[in-house]
């Protein structure tokens, strides 16, 4: 019988985690990426170090397992930024509380211009981010900028502060396709020193939010963590720890992770942790192997450079020409922005880029007609 995820996270300590990732020789490796059948204790070994050694191995059985899940595709989407107003203090934010600047929250009129521009571009796909501002970004303002979007996007996800339920339940209702949440980390000691103040302080009301969303039906889970705030090794172990659970429970649900590495914004911490991009591969080729049906997202704060280099290897979703700032498509360019992205080519360029790989991008993945023909 399933228990809660903090039940069944309460099961791992951090310290034994981290211990056995640092004390996995080469040889277990090798066993694991030889043997198909894989279980979350391979994905604890093809984390390690000792991994590394076997980093090319990995890149091609990864790009084997993809290619017969997912095809030769990458599916594209772009941020729609509805406000930077937040009533958190997140020390590695630009949007955070004690951030002295100015707040912007679109209105109707501005969705409208925010989507022409992003329609025009050939954006069919759109992730709706926000600050947590309860009080005036809240489910009511949702909903309206669903509606108001319906019309020009064929998919809407949407990645905001944690809600309940029932809450949740409307946005299915009104048309959502996923629902994002990241932990940020799983170390719960650590959370609190990066989020002192506001309804992201926490820890325990978060990590059960995905709990909530698969309750509600949504058709897709996307989780991840910080990249930097930890430990990676350890954070992602948890990560796929809390995966694993979601799927036993809420198993017509699809899932997906993000890999967000910390990046430079106002008043933002310096990462506590230095991920290098290949430590990055190491881990997309992780989650892949162990994990053939999860789909796998890298968004515009990687670079060129990696972001060319993984079109072949584990990845399945990407976004494109993003804006991270309210109205920074059409409306308000200069607004301030929650992070510095790294890849600002345009939709066409990274189109060019991957079609040029020998891979199809997608700008629709599913039609709602179909799923509710099932």
């Amino acid at each position: 019988m399933l228990t809660t995820f903090k039940e069944e996270m309460q099961r791992y300590s951090w310290e034994d985690v981290q211990a056995q990732i640092y004390a996995t020789g080469i040889e277990q490796v090798r066993s694991v990426l030889l043997n198909p059948q894989r279980q979350l204790s391979d994905f604890l070994t093809l984390l390690s170090p000792a991994a590394s050694q076997e980093l090319e191995s990995m890149a091609q059985l990864a790009q084997q397992i993809t290619q017969q899940r997912f095809g030769k595709t990458i599916q594209l989407y772009a941020p729609l930024y509805l406000s930077n107003e937040c009533q958190n203090i997140c020390t590695y934010c630009g949007f955070s509380m004690d951030n002295s600047i100015k707040r912007k929250t679109l209105t109707n009129a501005e969705l409208v211009l925010e989507a022409i521009a992003l329609k025009s571009s050939g954006i069919n796909h759109v992730l709706l981010v926000s600050g947590e501002a309860n009080k005036t970004v809240d489910t009511a303002y949702f909903l309206q900028a669903i509606k108001v979007l319906k019309p020009y996007f064929a998919n809407i996800s949407i990645e905001v502060q944690p809600l309940s339920t029932a809450e949740y339940q409307l946005l299915y209702e009104a048309g959502v396709h996923a629902v994002l949440v990241y932990q940020e980390t799983y170390h719960q000691e650590v959370y609190k020193t990066y989020h002192p103040k506001g309804k992201k302080s926490n820890f325990e009301y978060r990590l059960d939010t995905p709990d909530r969303i698969g309750q509600a039906n949504i058709h897709k889970i996307g989780l991840g963590v910080l990249l930097g705030l930890e430990d990676w090794r350890v954070d992602s172990f948890f990560n796929a720890l809390h995966i694993d659970y979601l799927q036993k429970a809420y198993w017509k649900t699809k899932y997906s992770v993000s890999f967000p590495r910390l990046r430079p914004a106002q008043g933002s911490v310096e990462p506590n942790f230095i991920m290098e991009d290949r430590d990055l591969m190491q881990l997309l080729c992780a989650y892949r192997i162990w994990n053939p049906d999860l789909e796998i997202s890298i968004s515009t704060r990687e670079s060129e450079h990696f972001r060319n280099h993984i079109i072949p290897i584990a990845v399945t979703s990407m976004s494109a020409a993003s804006k991270t700032n309210p109205g920074g498509y059409a409306v308000d360019p200069q607004s301030l922005e929650q992070f510095e992205i790294s890849d600002e080519r345009s939709l066409a360029e990274f189109k060019q880029i991957i079609q040029h790989a020998g891979y199809d991008p997608v700008m629709k993945d599913w039609d709602v007609a179909f799923n509710n023909s099932i």
